[in-house]
């Protein structure tokens, strides 16, 4: 195959966001960001340099274990996976999103430690669906009268991905870190 595969180790921007796509996929979405740092002889210190900031998708049930783990804002990472370079225009203007489409992801243990735990997963029995469907039948988006649930309580709609533009759907093009506040805070950022 010809495509570009990454490594990438950083450290997690905000907290990793997990839904479910329609059809009901798991889906997580998350942003590393890496700050290489040189060594000048000069001065004989360690310097940053820019910070760069990426989109990282994780699909199914690599999506499920990253949202089972503790992964929290300000942990570092290692993430391998397919780079996409996503095109979008804003006001006018071509824009660009580096994404990550995740094969693996975990903690870096060159930083911390960290415990494993394996994920059990099994066949579902009709008990199991049924349940699930008990315990689901009030989110039903049908408009059939003869649905028993009740849906006179409001339901609150879903908050907006932190970093995600609405209009194109894509992450990116964040408040640049002068622009005052935390530029890790993508909630705050976006705004």
């Amino acid at each position: 195959m010809n495509e570009a595969h990454v490594t990438v180790i950083g450290w997690l921007a905000q907290d990793p966001f997990f839904t479910m796509t329609a059809n009901g996929t798991p889906f997580l979405a998350m942003r590393v960001g890496c700050t290489p740092r040189r060594f000048d002889r000069q001065t004989g210190q360690w310097q940053d340099q820019e910070s760069m900031f990426l989109t990282v998708n994780c699909w199914r049930a690599l999506a499920e274990n990253v949202n089972a783990s503790d992964m929290k804002r300000g942990e570092p990472v290692v993430v391998t996976g397919r780079l996409r370079i996503r095109e979008y225009v804003k006001d006018g203007r071509l824009r660009f999103s580096a994404e990550i489409e995740a094969t693996t992801v975990g903690h870096d243990l060159s930083r911390g430690s960290a415990s494993f735990r394996r994920i059990q997963r099994g066949l579902m029995t009709e008990q199991d669906r049924q349940e699930a469907r008990e315990l689901t039948d009030q989110w039903s988006m049908t408009d059939d009268p003869a649905d028993s649930a009740d849906h006179s309580a409001p339901v609150p709609a879903a908050p907006p991905l932190p970093g995600r533009d609405e209009e194109t759907g894509h992450y990116g093009d964040v408040a640049p870190a002068d622009s005052g506040g935390d530029p890790f805070d993508l909630r705050t950022a976006a705004a």
